[in-house]
């Protein structure tokens, strides 16, 4: 059962985080390309953002959404 665990323990400190160890030394001689997976990150949350909001207005535009006080179950 103990060889279980350190199996597990193996998996993730050598093979699942070898990324994350790679970016960490990159940091060391780069900032801005060991950030760059961040700033990936922040600019597909913004777009997401972006495309909700224009997709909420064209339902609230076309007068789709139910607005009575009995609209919902829970108000």
């Amino acid at each position: 059962m103990k060889d279980f665990f350190y199996a597990i323990q193996d998996l993730f400190v050598n093979v699942l985080f070898a990324p994350l160890d790679a970016i960490k030394e990159l940091e060391l001689e780069n900032w801005f390309a060991a950030n760059t997976i961040s700033w990936i990150f922040i600019l597909i949350g913004f777009v997401a953002m972006v495309y909700w909001m224009l997709q909420l207005r064209i339902f609230d535009q076309n007068n789709e959404e139910d607005k009575s006080v009995s609209a919902h179950s829970y108000l």
